[in-house]
């Protein structure tokens, strides 16, 4: 059971809720337990007021907590109130603190396939997420989104009805199995005609009239960008190199360029190329060889497998690879379906474009069993570099991949619940956001180096941070590079 005992120390935030409920159960707790389901989880406490002018948290008591509880309890099991009954009898509980009694609901993150958590019968208009310090509705886009994930098919093996093998790009077929052959030395599949090659390993199928059509899978991995687009309006890859003093990039591609394929495929391997000259390696012989990698490439490329097999190309948001002077930043449209603690614990394996990964499994880059990003932790850390930084944003969904290049480790911790919010243990990327967001929200345009100060970060990490917050569309940048401050963004 979560300790209260510091609760007046605290403070609400994007995992801490209360609500004063001295007139009963408040209504306004089902868009709290809604929004905390759908985004990170959190804690709701009733019988607590906060000060709207301090923030400070002071705690009334409930005349009859047993019987709120009981009303909560029910409520929260019927389909009329709530869309799934999300809470176990570890969830909720009565505590006192000074005396008095109070409800400590503890909301879980609910895994996606449960999700949307709604309020009432209907997902657009009962469903909600959590920023910074309130509930905000979810727009039509974000509920269509986890309604997406909530699917239990692969949606990436569904044929694309518009499009047939012609469409793709026979040049990237012929790479990928050039890979796929070295890494199957034996075997008839390698000798398949592509038709039947293709169908076997899930990149096509047969349909119903008995033609051959690429799987959704098949047409992003292989396909050509005007064909892609077709089946996914808004897809959009982007790599930038931007190491230098200003915004402006050295090297950019994208994947309408309409100089190569725009593909899945053709996009890691140009991406990768550039992307590891970024690395150290350090000179080593094995035998009369040099060994020209080490275990930072590999970790760089689950890293890429791993952001284009979780992106959501149904969003209206496209992939952004940068590569600047301080980290490789790998951005994609989409939440972590197992959330940021799951994905770092490792376990599970859940992506958004599971055909996708497997594709890329097989030629043996990406990991199927759960263990991917911790290993490609452990394998960046190996190698010297800082540790490597999941976040991600709502409204709309944007994950984020950052590999430190400079020889430092971050102080974000892993896998450990942000629900305590009143213990001593390091805040989460969440919760820096949250920070530099209040700072904006109190202080306007402010110089990096002073929101680091406010929020006692290094320079550097507050820098990873705000670039984070700016891809999401939460932050602005202002000004030059000598000259930047940063701003919250016109919404």
């Amino acid at each position: 059971m979560l300790d209260l005992s510091e609760l007046e120390q605290w403070r609400e935030g994007n995992r801490l809720e209360v609500k004063a409920a001295q007139g009963g159960l408040p209504g306004d707790v089902w868009p709290s337990v809604s929004a905390f389901a759908n985004t990170n989880g959190g804690l709701i406490v009733l019988g607590v007021k906060e000060n709207t002018k301090t923030h400070e948290l002071f705690v009334l008591g409930l005349k009859d907590a047993r019987k709120m509880l009981d009303d909560f309890t029910n409520a929260a099991n019927s389909t009329d109130k709530l869309s799934y009954p999300i809470f176990s009898d570890e969830n909720l509980s009565i505590q006192t603190i000074g005396g008095r009694e109070v409800i400590a609901i503890e909301v879980p993150r609910v895994e996606s396939k449960l999700r949307p958590v709604y309020e009432g019968h209907d997902p657009y208009k009962g469903s909600y997420r959590r920023k910074f310090t309130g509930d905000y509705h979810c727009t039509r886009e974000e509920v269509a989104a986890m309604l997406r994930d909530a699917s239990e098919d692969p949606l990436d093996m569904e044929p694309v009805t518009r499009s047939e093998l012609e469409d793709l790009d026979k040049d990237t077929i012929r790479a990928y199995r050039a890979l796929y052959a070295e890494s199957h030395k034996t075997g008839k599949v390698r000798k398949l005609p592509d038709d039947e090659f293709l169908r076997h390993i899930g990149a096509a199928v047969r349909d119903e009239d008995g033609t051959i059509r690429p799987t959704r899978a098949g047409l992003l991995m292989f396909g050509q960008e005007w064909c892609i687009v077709y089946d996914f309006p808004n897809y959009f890859l982007d790599y930038r190199k931007q190491t230098g003093g200003n915004r402006r990039w050295e090297d950019r591609f994208t994947s309408q360029d309409g100089e190569w394929s725009g593909n899945l495929f053709d996009f890691y391997e140009r991406t990768y190329d550039k992307m590891k000259q970024a690395l150290e390696v350090p000179f080593k012989l094995e035998g009369i060889y040099r060994v020209d990698e080490t275990p930072a490439h590999e970790a760089l490329r689950e890293a890429i497998v791993n952001a284009l097999a979780n992106a959501d190309f149904k969003s209206s948001r496209g992939v952004v690879f940068r590569w600047t002077a301080d980290a490789i930043e790998l951005v994609n449209p989409g939440c972590f379906r197992t959330g940021i603690e799951q994905a770092y614990a490792g376990g599970i394996s859940d992506a958004r474009n599971k055909t996708v990964l497997k594709l890329f499994s097989l030629i043996k880059v990406g990991e199927r069993a759960g263990s991917g990003v911790p290993n490609m932790v452990d394998q960046w850390e190996t190698c010297g570099y800082g540790r490597p930084v999941l976040s991600e944003t709502f409204d709309p969904e944007v994950s984020t991949t950052i590999l430190p290049l400079s020889k430092f480790t971050t102080d974000e911790p892993a896998g450990k619940s942000a629900v305590n919010v009143g213990s001593k243990t390091k805040p989460t990327v969440a919760e820096r956001n949250d920070a530099i967001v209040a700072y904006l929200a109190t202080h306007g345009e402010s110089r990096s180096a002073d929101i680091a100060e406010s929020i006692g970060l290094g320079a550097s990490r507050t820098n990873d941070l705000l670039r984070g917050l700016a891809e999401g569309g939460i932050v602005e940048a202002v000004g030059g590079y000598r000259n930047r401050r940063y701003k919250l963004a016109d919404r």
